[in-house]
């Protein structure tokens, strides 16, 4: 029947019925959408379920559309039987226009030109496009609250945790949860939240980014919608291509509005995690309960992202039950393993003095190694050497020229480079390797430079730092 009313709503606003009807794959929505072309008119004919869904996103579409932004336009609808027609922007989204161009992290030049006038329109949506906009129509509810926050975070608990059978104590959770929402809602929340700002919800028609999909769309935080679209698990964008792009959204949101930068990024990654939860819930949903399996492979991406997350920002709440769910999804490893997913492995090398304690290995998998430099010949006793480093020339030629520095870098780096190989096959990203010496200053910064030059030949990422040298 919803098919006949589609058909009948086309030929009313054409005069002829459609000459062609092709159903188009749907991802996550239970709408249905059809390709429908005739001899005056080719659209897109949607067929929405959910009245109060469709009314909002009709609602909004005709809004944004008088505000000049790239959204389709609508060319009939019935509410009453739940159909509408609108504008067809082509077959390509963003990430189908990423996956085609680029190799690896290496990205071509006119996708990273559609993301930048993305991350430019964005801050448009979220302020004076969307001023005036009717908030009456949202759905499921008129602001990314407390409730929504909620219902986001018991939605990961729900259908990933508990279905992925990661453990966890369901009250600390609770708890923790509600000092999470109170951390999120100290942000500025008067803003429009397109609420699934995603690269498959942007179409590429001659080089120019149209969006669709914002019917979930509602007052919230400006941070949400950016990190959407940044930390969009399958997407894999370039972490340091992400901070650039980070960037260019600030600049162009303080074009628009009085924005303190320094507060902005404070919150960051607490919307970043939050929505990191709410589509890990939306793979659990969709994957184990629904058995569309295409849903799970996004897992790996989203787990690495919660673990660069987790290595390079921290929250200033205590979430001591969030966090150990935190911990235990970036070091499972069957997580990693969904889907024909080949994550980048960074090897973390660092030297160290004992006198200062070992290293631990805080923002990784908790393991790796640590070697024990202090058995080898020490530069460090020579007066010569006494204000040089491990980097210096003197010192490195005085190293690398005994037998037994020799044998401990080979031997060490053939552990390293085996673990590499395991942790790629099991699509691990990080591990940490550190060499200790008594000072921090010669032999233990000889090997973390020898170590990382080997593995960086052999095309392994490596970021090497040096404890004791770095305080200086």
């Amino acid at each position: 029947m919803s098919e006949d009313a589609l058909r009948e709503l086309y030929a009313r606003t054409y005069g002829k019925p459609p000459e062609a009807v092709d159903a188009l794959k749907a991802d996550g929505s239970a709408r249905r959408l059809f390709r429908m072309r005739g001899a005056t008119a080719a659209v897109i004919g949607a067929i929405g379920p959910d009245p109060r869904e469709n009314r909002a996103f009709l609602s909004f579409s005709k809004h944004f559309r008088a505000q000049k932004m790239n959204v389709p336009e609508i060319y009939a609808e019935d509410q009453a039987k739940n159909v509408y027609l609108e504008e067809d922007l082509g077959e390509a989204n963003l990430f189908q226009y990423l996956s085609a161009n680029r190799t690896g992290g290496s990205i071509a030049p006119e996708v990273l030109s559609v993301y930048r006038k993305v991350v430019a329109a964005l801050p448009r949506f979220q302020t004076d496009a969307g001023a005036g906009l009717d908030y009456s129509v949202c759905y499921p509810r008129a602001s990314f609250d407390r409730q929504s926050m909620l219902w986001d975070l018991n939605h990961f608990k729900y259908y990933f945790l508990r279905l992925s059978g990661i453990p966890f104590d369901e009250q600390a959770l609770e708890d923790d949860f509600a000092r999470f929402a109170d951390f999120l809602l100290e942000a500025p929340r008067d803003h429009f939240l397109y609420r699934d700002f995603q690269s498959r919800n942007v179409m590429v028609r001659g080089g120019e980014p149209w969006f669709i999909d914002y019917q979930g769309g509602r007052k919230g935080a400006m941070q949400y919608d950016i990190a959407s679209l940044l930390y969009d698990a399958k997407a894999d964008l370039p972490f340091a291509l992400r901070e650039q792009l980070l960037g260019l959204y600030l600049d162009a949101a303080c074009e628009r509005v009085k924005l303190d930068r320094a507060d902005f990024l404070a919150r960051f990654p607490g919307f970043v995690l939050v929505r990191i939860m709410q589509a890990m819930g939306t793979y659990g949903l969709r994957g184990y309960y629904e058995r569309k399996t295409h849903f799970l492979q996004s897992i790996p991406y989203a787990v690495r992202n919660l673990e660069r997350l987790l290595q390079t920002y921290e929250l200033p709440v205590r979430l001591p039950a969030l966090s150990e769910v935190w911990r235990r999804l970036v070091t499972s490893s069957a997580l990693r393993q969904y889907g024909s997913a080949s994550l980048s492995l960074t090897v973390r090398v660092q030297s160290f003095s004992y006198k200062g304690g070992m290293p631990a290995d805080e923002k990784g998998h908790g393991g790796g190694f640590v070697f024990d430099c202090r058995s080898l010949p020490n530069p460090g006793r020579e007066a010569r050497f006494a204000a040089q480093t491990g980097r210096d020339e003197d010192v490195v030629g005085y190293l690398a020229g005994d037998p037994a520095v020799r044998a401990f870098l080979e031997k060490t780096a053939e552990l390293v480079t085996n673990s590499i190989q395991n942790y790629r096959g099991r699509n691990f990203t990080d591990l940490f390797v550190a060499y200790g010496c008594t000072g921090g200053q010669h032999r233990s910064v000889y090997c973390a430079e020898s170590l990382a030059r080997l593995l960086r030949a052999q095309g392994v990422a490596v970021e090497l730092s040096h404890r004791e040298l770095d305080k200086k």
